[in-house]
């Protein structure tokens, strides 16, 4: 049996692209459900400790809060969207090559 570096090579990406776009998907399909359904599944509370006579200002912490929450699903989405236009290409193509070389 002939075995062809060419064809386990294809295969090998082929595999690679598509499970880096089933990791940015789900990522992507996290993210919308956490914003849309769950919303409260990404807050976290966290109190200051008092120093000797101050005050914590609530709103000013809920406020830093919403702006952090903010920040980490923006830079959840771009990762996702990141794995998706990267692994989607790369599987297509290795995909798309296999297969014309299965034609002939």
């Amino acid at each position: 049996m002939k075995v062809n570096i060419r064809l386990i090579y294809l295969y090998l990406f082929s595999a690679v692209g598509l499970i880096v776009s089933v990791i940015g998907s789900v990522r992507l399909v996290d993210l919308g459900l956490k914003v849309i359904v769950f919303q409260g599944a990404d807050r976290y509370e966290y109190y200051a400790p008092k120093l000797d006579g101050e005050t914590v200002d609530q709103e000013e912490q809920r406020l830093v809060q919403e702006r952090e929450t903010t920040r980490q699903r923006q830079r959840e989405l771009s990762g996702s969207m990141a794995m998706i236009v990267v692994g989607l290409p790369l599987y297509l193509y290795h995909w798309k090559t296999i297969q014309k070389e299965n034609k002939s």
